[in-house]
């Protein structure tokens, strides 16, 4: 099911050095049609050849494809409802400027919390202090003016789940997505006995590093000197114990083919088809980006969706990971690389890969049909 031309773009790149290894799978109603693995998925200490089931670090796909999955089936069983304050749940957000917060907001990235901040540093490494110094960081702007990504607002969604259900991040996913589809390959915090099946990522982590000096934010005493392999890459999902609502969760391209199906009424079986409606509705329209619950749209200017219909919706992972969904003719595109592994800062910028990975392949599929 390897495309030739697929895999030849892939490896131009991995030859260029801009990512050791890469899997990729394209599937359409229901069915895998594209898949192939390139590249090596470790090359320090030692070099593995990449495979089809090696597992990735997917960073920030644990946004859409765990918190907002999770949310989603609450909002359908009107345990959440999008419009409620979050002050409604998290007693830390009951203050003047974080009242009128809404849960919609943490899902479309309107919230005005910054995109970004060290919380291992700001709640001086007490984990259970970091809900706590988010809500003691000003708004940016009013809330549901703006667009701005933000790792804070799903780290917040994720300790709601948690609160909410008197469970564990990772418990609820494994109770709730991995169990019912028979998962065997995704998780939080991999068993050690997993490692060499599982892509590398950066030696140390320089690159949150520079961003907390660029930040003013100082330097962080425990930050990890190692080659960060078969641990999550992301600092505030290690310091938050390898879960949390913005990352940390591991799969397998076939296993992250089968949660992206949950977002499509016709392939769903977690949710309603009517649920899945609102992964293509757009809630921020005349804002930077066009942004559904949890998913950014093809419609957002530049986005790595481009070249497929507007109302498709996906997101990047900043380890070199992406999922793209086109509902209106239930495809899912899925591209998982290690770019932090192995290479000097900068980090290559694969946008334009991701764009033309998708473009291709959603053009393959358009000329398989007629």
């Amino acid at each position: 099911m390897r495309n030739e031309q697929l895999s030849s773009l892939l490896q131009t790149h991995i030859d260029a050095g801009d990512f050791p290894s890469a899997v990729y799978l394209v599937a359409e109603r229901d069915q895998i049609v594209y898949e192939d693995a390139l590249g090596h998925s470790v090359v320090e200490p030692y070099r593995i050849a990449n495979k089809l089931d090696t597992i990735y670090d997917l960073a920030s796909l644990t946004k859409p494809l765990i918190t907002t999955l999770l949310c989603a089936r609450r909002i359908e069983l009107g345990e959440l409802t999008l419009d409620s304050s979050v002050s409604h749940y998290l007693g830390e957000f009951d203050r003047t400027d974080k009242q009128s917060v809404t849960i919609r907001e943490l899902l479309t990235h309107t919230s005005g919390l910054p995109a970004w901040r060290p919380l291992y540093l700001l709640a001086e490494d007490e984990s259970e202090r970091a809900l706590g110094a988010i809500a003691n960081l000003d708004l940016e702007y009013k809330p549901g003016t703006r667009v701005v990504y933000s790792d804070l607002g799903f780290i917040t969604l994720g300790i709601l789940l948690e609160r909410m259900s008197h469970q564990s991040l990772a418990e609820l996913a494994r109770h709730e997505i991995f169990e019912p589809l028979g998962l065997t390959q995704t998780f939080f915090n991999p068993e050690l006995a997993l490692q060499t099946g599982i892509a590398a990522c950066e030696t140390a982590n320089a690159y949150e590093a520079n961003m907390c000096k660029e930040t003013g934010a100082g330097e962080y005493a425990n930050s990890r000197q190692r080659v960060i392999w078969g641990e999550v890459h992301d600092g505030n999902a290690y310091f938050l114990g390898g879960e949390a609502g913005h990352a940390g969760l591991f799969s397998t391209a076939r296993d992250t083919f089968a949660i992206a199906q949950q977002f499509v009424g016709e392939s769903t079986k977690l949710l309603t088809p009517e649920t899945c409606q609102l992964f293509r509705e757009n809630m921020t329209a005349g804002l930077e980006e066009a942004r559904s619950i949890g998913w950014q749209l093809a419609a957002t200017k530049d986005s790595t969706g481009a070249g497929l219909p507007p109302d498709s919706f996906g997101h990047n992972g900043f380890t070199g990971t992406c999922v793209w969904i086109d509902p209106q003719h239930q495809r899912v595109f899925i591209l998982l690389t290690n770019r932090t592994h192995a290479r000097a800062l900068p980090f290559a910028n694969i946008n334009a890969v991701r764009r033309e990975f998708n473009t291709l392949a959603a053009d393959l599929r358009r000329r398989a049909q007629t």
